[in-house]
């Protein structure tokens, strides 16, 4: 039995400033999903037009695709050759439709759905979250990377081979990526879905609004010094993906439909065995089965049928609403609102913006895109984090350890954090932000510098989001 004099030393040292043994993160949030509707304005519409743009969508964006016919229980087609899952949906799952990864992994049946022979990867689980891959560098014939040849490309992790609707398409003549040397040769990254509610407020953020943040932000006394990823072309600000690489809903749409589906479109119109595979095959390849692309505008048909689902994937995502927060889970309303205190008071919120400003554009579509996005939590730019978070992987302007600022809105209904999924627990993921070269190292000694209650306020707050 320890004395009391023990015990007393004990609770001192659980108690000590920074001491991670005190405080814990609450974890998801119980309840009914707190995402997943429309915008107000559409929900509200009069005639339902626009709702029923934004019904179609969702239904187009939970459907699951088959290769060349429709399968029982299997909506759409196009499936493959290569692909990371067979819906929209089925990835961006929790804790509803346009959220992330779910608690169980779809890919898990993705792999030998309907005849499918796929190996599933080592970093693929069960109760792990939905990845992408991504080869750091091409590699030469012995599987070796090549410093020189940076790669970054996402390498789907399965193909159609054997699967009941894919024809003369075999293992022998479209093959998964050699992922086992890959990760031998610390050849490798991940990624997971970002959450895509309020992205239609996102998107509609002025320019001059985020410009004015950077701005007034500049002279903020912990180091930081973010930097927007642009469009190579026009210049303008790119806001959606894990890097902000890609420019506008429908570019984000269109290039997930292709690269984790498999499915070609009228933005990304080629499929992805890639010139190589072939040649080999005498430039008939087995595995082309759908004449491209796959999905397209729908001629002759209703208003709403006419559109492509990629258009109508970024329509549903432009209509969602952002998360609901709860105010007084968990630790209470005072808890929560001394934690957002303390979470504005060490610096988390340079970056982790609650609201930008006043002045979205005016939207042409429905009235609640006028609105700002309160409770975002992000500034939208890209930040170095530093080598212990570092992929290693440019797009565009972002480099290797560059990121953007991922916006906390529904934080307290996500299971996975960090871009890679690395970790369920709030603590891991703010540990994670501190490392060499990372902007964020003077806030996280800030938040190391609390005492334990104030470390579990601020837990408490960003659970409540």
């Amino acid at each position: 039995m320890k004395s009391r004099a023990s015990f007393v030393v004990s609770l001192v040292v659980l108690l000590l400033p920074g001491s991670v043994f005190a405080q814990s993160d609450p974890g998801i949030r119980t309840g009914a999903p707190a995402a997943g509707g429309p915008l107000g304005s559409v929900a509200a519409d009069n005639p339902t037009t626009i709702l029923a743009f934004f019904n179609d969508g969702k239904d187009r964006f939970e459907e699951v695709d088959s290769v060349s016919a429709t399968i029982p229980g299997e909506d759409g087609f196009g499936l493959g050759p290569r692909y990371n899952s067979r819906s929209c949906a089925a990835c961006h799952a929790f804790p509803a439709t346009g959220g992330t990864s779910p608690a169980i992994n779809p890919q898990i049946t993705d792999a030998t759905a309907d005849g499918a022979v796929n190996v599933i990867p080592p970093f693929i689980l069960l109760s792990g979250p939905v990845r992408e891959a991504r080869f750091i560098f091409f590699t030469d014939p012995l599987g070796n990377p090549i410093p020189s040849a940076p790669n970054g490309n996402v390498e789907a992790l399965y193909t159609i081979a054997g699967r009941s609707d894919a024809g003369g398409c075999t293992a022998a003549t479209i093959a998964q990526p050699d992922f086992t040397s890959a990760i031998s040769h610390n050849n490798v990254i991940f990624r997971i879905p970002t959450p895509v509610f309020g992205a239609g407020l996102m998107e509609n953020i002025d320019e001059t609004t985020l410009l004015n943040y950077q701005a007034a932000a500049s002279s903020n006394p912990f180091g930081i010094a973010g930097t927007f990823n642009r469009n190579g072309n026009d210049g303008t600000i790119a806001r959606f993906g894990w890097k902000a690489q890609n420019k506008s809903l429908e570019l984000f749409s269109g290039e997930a439909y292709n690269v984790e589906m498999g499915v070609s479109n009228e933005i990304f119109q080629n499929e992805r065995p890639s010139p190589e595979e072939d040649r080999a095959s005498g430039l008939a390849n087995p595995c082309k089965i759908n004449p491209t692309p796959e999905d397209h505008t729908n001629f002759n048909t209703t208003a709403i049928g006419t559109v492509s689902d990629a258009v109508q994937f970024a329509m549903f995502m432009r209509l969602l609403a952002p998360p609901a927060r709860n105010k007084n889970e968990p630790g209470g309303a005072s808890s929560i609102n001394k934690g957002f205190e303390l979470f504005e008071e060490i610096g988390c919120s340079v970056c982790h913006q609650i609201n930008l400003g006043p002045d979205p554009m005016a939207s042409r579509i429905t009235p609640d895109l006028s609105n700002p996005a309160p409770n975002m939590f992000s500034d939208l730019e890209i930040h170095h984090m530093g080598t212990g978070l570092a992929d290693n992987i440019a797009q565009g302007d972002a480099g290797g350890d560059q990121f953007r600022t991922a916006p906390l809105w529904g934080l307290g209904q996500r299971i996975f954090l960090l871009h890679d999924g690395r970790t369920s627990n709030l603590i891991s993921a703010i540990q994670a932000h501190q490392s060499t070269g990372s902007e964020a190292n003077a806030v996280k000694l800030n938040y190391d510098s609390l005492s334990a209650i104030d470390q579990q306020h601020i837990l408490n707050f960003l659970r409540s989001l």
